[in-house]
């Protein structure tokens, strides 16, 4: 069986957050890079095999778990597994509120500078631009969607079919609704 770095991954974030640890955290232990970690959870690559021992023990976990999960038929998990319910409306409304956040608070206050400020960093982004722009928004949308789906929350497949304004950004999201086990 081939080992997907997706599930890989979002096995490996799931598994270092319910232990309240941070990417730094859990690079420190096994003394590599947060960047590493980072993209084993993006499902970019995988860890090295070498690490595998420590990196389970870690985690608290088997190696087998961190490698391999049970497939349902159609690879569809019920929802009763995911942690809670979300729509792209609720996704739409949270990056609507960096916007409302420059209106009410002014582009220079320190706690609107620290928001768009730690998201830029984050994201090697300009979120103020992509705030401005109609289509980059809704790419923002979409990436709060999967970040979410990353988490475990569930979104309605009719939801994502339609919540979203842009064709391109419906057909990403329902991909990575596949990936999370939602389709």
């Amino acid at each position: 069986m081939k080992t997907d770095p997706m599930k890989t991954g979002r096995r490996i974030y799931t598994l270092r957050k319910s232990l309240g640890m941070t990417q730094n955290q859990l690079a420190d232990r096994l003394q590599v890079s947060f960047q590493a970690v980072s993209k084993w959870e993006r499902g970019e690559t995988l860890p090295d095999v070498a690490l595998l021992p420590d990196l389970a023990e870690v985690l608290e976990t088997t190696i087998d778990n961190l490698l391999t999960e049970k497939e349902r038929p159609g690879g569809r998990k019920p929802k009763e597994e995911f942690t809670r319910t979300a729509t792209v409306a609720q996704m739409r409304e949270g990056i609507e509120c960096f916007v409302r956040m420059g209106e009410l608070l002014g582009k220079d206050c320190i706690y609107y500078y620290a928001a768009i400020g730690g998201v830029n960093l984050r994201m090697n982004a300009d979120m103020e631009e992509h705030l401005s722009n109609p289509e980059h928004k809704e790419i923002c949308v979409l990436e709060a969607a999967i970040q979410n789906m990353m988490n475990g929350v569930y979104f309605e497949p009719e939801d994502l079919r339609t919540g979203f304004r842009v064709p391109r950004v419906t057909e990403m999201a329902l991909e990575f609704a596949k990936k999370y086990g939602i389709l």
